[in-house]
């Protein structure tokens, strides 16, 4: 088997962790796994120069920080009653 590049591990990496997210039945687990492959996918974007993975990557991550924000939230009015 030839060697692996650290860059290439990175973006194997990021898959595992996106197609690991799709299987989560928790809502907020799904989108913290998926914001750690989405983050990781976008610094292999990077280091690699793919705009477009760059891009999309990123703009998951700020969806899932964004419906994070509202998840947890929500889960704090709830608790609060």
């Amino acid at each position: 088997m030839e060697n692996i590049d650290w860059i290439e591990l990175l973006g194997y990496t990021a898959s595992i962790f996106i197609g690991i997210s799709i299987t989560m039945n928790s809502l907020i687990k799904l989108r913290v796994v998926n914001l750690i492959g989405a983050f990781l996918l976008g610094i292999y974007g990077v280091l690699i120069n793919s705009i477009p993975v760059v891009v999309l990557n990123f703009f998951i991550v700020i969806t899932n920080i964004y419906f994070l924000y509202k998840l947890l939230r929500k889960k704090d009015i709830r608790n609060s009653f």
